[in-house]
Order: C-alpha cells, then sequence, then structure tokens
C-alpha cells in the first residue's frame, strides 16, 4: 500500500511550470560540462532527518504526521519504514541514501541482540535497493546518542565505550559494505570536550587517530573501498570539538598519518557555527586535496544552533557547485540532504517539497556555476591579479631560488614596491550577479 498515494513520480517541467510537486531546473539527464546533471549532483536522501525526524524540540513535542509510523521500536515497524524510505526515493528520483547505523534499525538489549536488529532491516534495504537502483551513498554509525558515549566514543576516558563504538563501526563498515556503499562517514558528535580541567586532551586525539587506523585497517581487510570522510562541526553538543572546522580535520589527519585514507564531507550549517562560509570550507578542503561530499544545508543567521534547513539561495548553491567543479567534481560523494522539514511543516507533502526546492537550487547553482566557468571572468580576474608571480621576481620566489638577503639586494635596487592593483570586489559581485 503506497504511503503517498496521492503523489506521482516528480518529473522536470520546466522554469514556467507552476505545479509544486515539479522540478523547475533539475533535469536529471541534462548534460553540463560533459556529465549530466544526475551525475554532477549525485544527490542523496538523509534518513534520519526524513525518516526518522519527528519535529520534536528542546521546548515542545513531536509534531510531525506520519501515517506509515506507528511510534515503535519495533523490527517490523522498522522493516516498513525502509519500504516508504524507497518509495519516497523513488518517486522524488534521487539515485542515493545516506543512514547512521541507529536510524533504520533499533538497539536490543545488548549488542549481539542489535547487531540481528540490523541486518533484518538491512535484508530489507537490500532487497529495495536491488529492486529500485537506488543506493547507499554513504553510511555512518551514531556514536553519540546512547548514554554510553555520554563522554565520547573513540575519546572517551572509558575505554569500554571505545571498545563498543569500535564494535560498532566494524559492523556498520559491513554493512556498508553489502549494500554497496560509496563511501562512510566519521561524525565527531561527542569527539571534544566540555572542561579541560578533567580532559587529557593530547591522549583523547591518540586515541582518535588510533581508532580511524583500525577502522583503515579493518577495511582493507573485507575489502571495502569505498571512500572514507570527516564531517567537521565546531560545537553543539560539545562546547569544542576536535573536527572542529576544515582546517583543524586536515591538520589531524596529517599529523597522525591520515590524510591518504579520509577526505571530508562538508556541511553549510557546520560552518556557520564555525564561523566561516561555505566556500571557505570548501576552499580549504579541496586546496588540500580533501574535498569529497557535501551535506547540503543551510543555517537561519539569527539562530546560533544547527538547524538544519533546506538549502533555497541560489548565491550558495553556486558557490558549492563553482567550488566542486573547480577541484574536479564528486568521485564518491555527492550532494546530501542533511536537512530538515520545519517543525511546522509536518505532512507528508512537505517532505517533498522540501526536497525539490533543494534539487531545483543546485541544479540552479549547478548551471549559474558551469556559465560562469565557460565565461571565464573570475577566473582570469584572479590569474592577472597574481600575473607578478607567474614571470620574474615572482616566478624566481616560487621556484625557491631565493632567500632574505637576495630579496633584500633586490628592493634596496628598487627603493619601493610596486603599486598593488585594486581587488575589484564590488565589481566582481555585480559581475556574479549577472549569472545568479
Amino acid at each position: 500500500m503506497s504511503a503517498f498515494p496521492d503523489i506521482s513520480k516528480v518529473t522536470y517541467e520546466g522554469p514556467e511550470t507552476k505545479n509544486p510537486l515539479a522540478f523547475r531546473h533539475y533535469q536529471a539527464d541534462e548534460i553540463v560540462e560533459g556529465k549530466t546533471m544526475k551525475d554532477h549532483l549525485r544527490f542523496s536522501v538523509a534518513y534520519w532527518h526524513t525518516f526518522r525526524g519527528t519535529g520534536a524540540d528542546p521546548f515542545g513535542q513531536a509534531t510531525m504526521i506520519r501515517p506509515w509510523d506507528d511510534g515503535s521500536d519495533s523490527l517490523e515497524n522498522a522493516k516498513n519504514r525502509v519500504r516508504v524510505a524507497f518509495e519516497f526515493f523513488e518517486k522524488l528520483g534521487v539515485p542515493h541514501f545516506a543512514f547512521h547505523d541507529r536510524d533504520v534499525a533499533p538497539e536490543g538489549k545488548n549488542l549481539a541482540e542489535t547487531n540481528r536488529n540490523l541486518d533484518e532491516v538491512v535484508r530489507v534495504i537490500q532487497e529495495e535497493s536491488d529492486r529500485t537502483g537506488i543506493r547507499l551513498l554513504w553510511g555512518t554509525a551514531c556514536l553519540f546518542a546512547n548514554p554510553r558515549y555520554v563522554h565520547g566514543a573513540a575519546t572517551s576516558p572509558n575505554s569500554d565505550a571505545f571498545a563498543y563504538a569500535a564494535a560498532q563501526v566494524k559492523k556498520c563498515l559491513e554493512i556498508t559494505l553489502a549494500l554497496g556503499g560509496q563511501g562512510y562517514t566519521f561524525w565527531g558528535g561527542r569527539e571534544g570536550y566540555q572542561n579541560l580541567w578533567n580532559t587529557d586532551m593530547k591522549r583523547e586525539l591518540d586515541h582518535l587517530a588510533q581508532f580511524l587506523h583500525m577502522a583503515v585497517d579493518y577495511a582493507k581487510e573485507i575489502g571495502f573501498a569505498g571512500q572514507f570522510y570527516i564531517e567537521p562541526k565546531p560545537k553543539e553538543p560539545t562546547k569544542h570539538q576536535y573536527d572542529s572546522d576544515a582546517a583543524a580535520c586536515i591538520n589531524f589527519l596529517r599529523q597522525y598519518d591520515l590524510i591518504d585514507h579520509l577526505k571530508l564531507n562538508l556541511e553549510t550549517n557546520h560552518a556557520t557555527l564555525a564561523g566561516h562560509t561555505m566556500q571557505h570550507e570548501m576552499e580549504v578542503a579541496g586546496s588540500a586535496g580533501v574535498l569529497g561530499s557535501i551535506d547540503a544545508n543551510t543555517g537561519d543567521m539569527l539562530l546560533g544552533w544547527d538547524t538544519d534547513q533546506f538549502p533555497t539561495d541560489i548565491y550558495l548553491t553556486t558557490i558549492c557547485m563553482y567550488t566542486i567543479l573547480k577541484y574536479g567534481g564528486f568521485k564518491t560523494g555527492g550532494v546530501n540532504f542533511d536537512a530538515k522539514v520545519r517543525r511546522e511543516s509536518f505532512e507528508p507533502v512537505d517532505l517533498f517539497y522540501a526536497h525539490i526546492g533543494g534539487m531545483d537550487a543546485f541544479a540552479r547553482g549547478l548551471k549559474v556555476a558551469a556559465a560562469m566557468r565557460a565565461d571565464g571572468v573570475i577566473d582570469g580576474f584572479v590569474r592577472d591579479r597574481y600575473a607578478s608571480w607567474d614571470t620574474g621576481l615572482g616566478a624566481e620566489i616560487e621556484a625557491g631560488t631565493h632567500d632574505f638577503k637576495s630579496l633584500e639586494r633586490y628592493m634596496l635596487d628598487r627603493g619601493d614596491a610596486a603599486g598593488n592593483t585594486s581587488g575589484r570586489q564590488e565589481w566582481l559581485e555585480n559581475v556574479i550577479n549577472t549569472y545568479v
């Protein structure tokens, strides 16, 4: 029986359509820069928000109307939820989804029972995935919700919590492999500290690195060739998280000899909480060769927490796609809608409206970014701005043929530096407006 009986498969109807259940800009087989939109964007639905979100917040109870969900933690309810999810994926037309292990199956009274529960539900996911061709983008383990992780998982002062987390990730890697997942993400929800007086930071970071090396080793052992990701997030729930932003993650990966094994899964709302823009985070990751995937959402600038709203700002999606194209596009990652409908948007149809809007926004962002790249105005301006480094003194410095003494002699002969040219920020912003 259909969970969405009044909703047909969402199709492309073009910019002029007034149908709220149709795409205006996302046309899966449209070619942009030599690839289809589907292959460029690699859209994914986040199971945790879309099928486990309730609308509850610290000030109020659940609001979401979900006729297919009886509200229980039973295996039958979990399996039915999977079938509903795949109906949604099919009708929306997305090629991928992502989940935490605890999103899809309930915990049992011990680890063995929990694993059996997961296996039962994964069998249904496999059936639905085989039936539809919709595949897992990446899996991840929920190492933050259960009270055993109150002090963290890989960074916990309790070695038993570390061991349980290791067993949980082991199982999640196995099911990710079985489902053909193309990646695995580590989100350090509580890997950080609230108070340094009770924290051995070096020991915790050493343990986190050891944990990740174990995961890399086990992936090789079982033949999982998917990409590992770390997802930077600065705060909420801990005061300071060790994966606080892209630069902190990259430094950690280099320090602990993990840079060849993990890339970053970046999120706009996390960038905002870190005091950065998504463009900044993506450039930091891209320039280091570790830009892997993105969680597509945005925050409310008037609120100081992770609101995970659907992205509708074309400037934001243009920035994302311009940078992704600049660094060669997605390999195993994609655009994962780690976003939730508002507490006040509680009807099932709102799930469609939200995802359609986000997919259209990214499709427009892709087309705008491709047009900007084709014209080359932005790239040309940046190239000209750094022209002094292409020949003469600049080229010699970059080649390593100068030191402080030789540069002093150069400036003594010259007398003063050549004049600067304008940064043209306002003109550049005007140029970008002509595309958007």
